[in-house]
């Protein structure tokens, strides 16, 4: 009975510990997002981006970039406002989330391709998010289920796990 419930216990400290990693938040932008994806990827396809950057509003950015000289510190602030609250899916490089979202932004910007990846660069982990609001966009429906879909499995199997045990 002992051995049972160091087990539970043990589970449980787990599962806190799988909890807080799943709702901890992106501070940075990866540099990563800005390069081009290298070598083969035959069998390494990526994961479908849970954030539908097709529906977002990209005026944040094309309101306030504008060329024909498309000033650094405007347009890179610009883009961390667009971006940050997007983070933690945008560094993820097992998802296309960056690629579709740098589309979204040169259709709807019509930038001329490497302008972000060019001008804005501020240390070796990325663009620091920390100045820029959390809060995203409104998302619509489907990305907010996708969204807590984590948090809300992890959060299940911490109350309903204990219980298989028993």
């Amino acid at each position: 009975m002992i051995t049972c419930s160091y087990r539970a216990s043990s589970l449980h400290f787990l599962f806190l510990i799988l909890l807080v990693l799943a709702s901890t938040s992106a501070s940075f932008l990866s540099n990563d997002v800005f390069e081009p994806p290298r070598g083969r990827s035959l069998l390494q396809a990526k994961l479908s981006c849970p954030v539908n950057f097709e529906n977002q509003n990209y005026t944040i950015i094309t309101s306030k970039c504008k060329g024909p000289n498309y000033p650094p510190k405007i347009c890179c602030h610009a883009f961390k406002e667009f971006a940050c609250p997007f983070a933690e899916a945008i560094s993820d490089l097992r998802t296309d989330c960056a690629s579709t979202m740098f589309s979204y932004i040169n259709i709807y910007g019509k930038y001329p391709p490497g302008l972000f990846s060019s001008q804005c660069r501020e240390g070796k982990e990325g663009l620091d998010c920390t100045s820029i609001a959390a809060e995203p966009p409104k998302p619509n429906t489907a990305s907010t289920t996708t969204t807590h879909l984590p948090l809300t499995a992890a959060l299940l199997a911490t109350i309903v796990f204990p219980f298989l045990l028993s």
